[in-house]
């Protein structure tokens, strides 16, 4: 009698209880993929960020174009403006105060009223061009005397050109009537009693233009300041000649931006 086999127990190699696996396309059993919360997921990139950076890219290449350009044009004007001095050597104008003459000096003081000045001064100057090849044009000139800070006299001189090499004499006429306050009257009182006489200042404001050849420049402001000017108290009525031996004057460019000058 033959024996009958019996199916075994024991699982095959392959994972199945003796079955074959199902036909199919031959790929074999599929794995099983594990989810990574960690992982990151893919994500194009747009074309913002390269726009923004071809933008930040052309807004500094023009910059430094503009800075290039700026740097190269005042390279030029400095070796254009080293050229000019070179071939017609530029100087200031120059002023002198030739006569002085003191017809008024009246201090009034009474203890009910407050201190009055009065004076008048004949002002005479010479304005001189020492250049060769630059003529100036000069607007009217506003002039003040000062003495010891105070001011003591007001007036004008008219407009004229100074040519080349030419000398301008110019006459005006100075006067002023005004209260003084305590401070003003302290000083001016001060200056009077000086043995020496009492110190003028003359300082004039004017604008002028400058030509030279072909160039023609715009208006700049200029300040003539003249010290080392002593004057007296006349008596009667002759005029007193204040002493102008050692008077200097000295001309400051006058630049204006926006209310303020320097």
């Amino acid at each position: 009698m033959a024996d009958q086999g019996y199916p075994s127990s024991k699982p095959n190699a392959n994972g199945t209880n003796g079955t074959a696996a199902p036909a199919g396309n031959g790929t074999g059993p599929v794995k099983s993929q594990l989810y990574n919360p960690n992982r990151q997921l893919y994500r194009p990139q747009s074309n913002y960020h390269r726009r923004k950076r071809s933008h930040r890219n052309l807004c500094c290449c023009c910059c430094f174009w503009t800075i290039l350009t700026i740097l190269a044009l005042a390279l030029l004007a400095a070796i254009v403006g080293a050229a000019l001095y070179v071939l017609y050597r530029p100087h200031r104008p120059e002023f002198s105060v030739t006569n002085l003459r003191i017809a008024k000096m009246n201090l009034t003081t009474s203890p009910d009223s407050s201190s009055h000045l009065t004076t008048l001064f004949n002002l005479t100057l010479i304005a001189k061009n020492p250049n060769n090849h630059l003529i100036y044009f000069f607007d009217a000139f506003t002039v003040t005397a000062f003495s010891d800070s105070v001011q003591i006299g007001n007036g004008s001189l008219p407009a004229f050109t100074s040519d080349k090499n030419n000398q301008t004499s110019l006459r005006g006429i100075l006067s002023n009537s005004q209260d003084l306050d305590t401070d003003s009257l302290t000083s001016l009182r001060s200056g009077l009693k000086k043995k020496k006489g009492f110190p003028v200042e003359i300082q004039m404001d004017t604008q002028v233009k400058l030509k030279m050849d072909w160039l023609k420049s715009k208006k700049v402001g200029i300040r003539v300041t003249c010290e080392g000017i002593r004057g007296t108290v006349p008596t009667g009525k002759t005029p007193s000649v204040a002493f102008v031996t050692d008077s200097e004057c000295k001309v400051d460019l006058r630049i204006k931006i926006w209310k303020f000058s320097f």
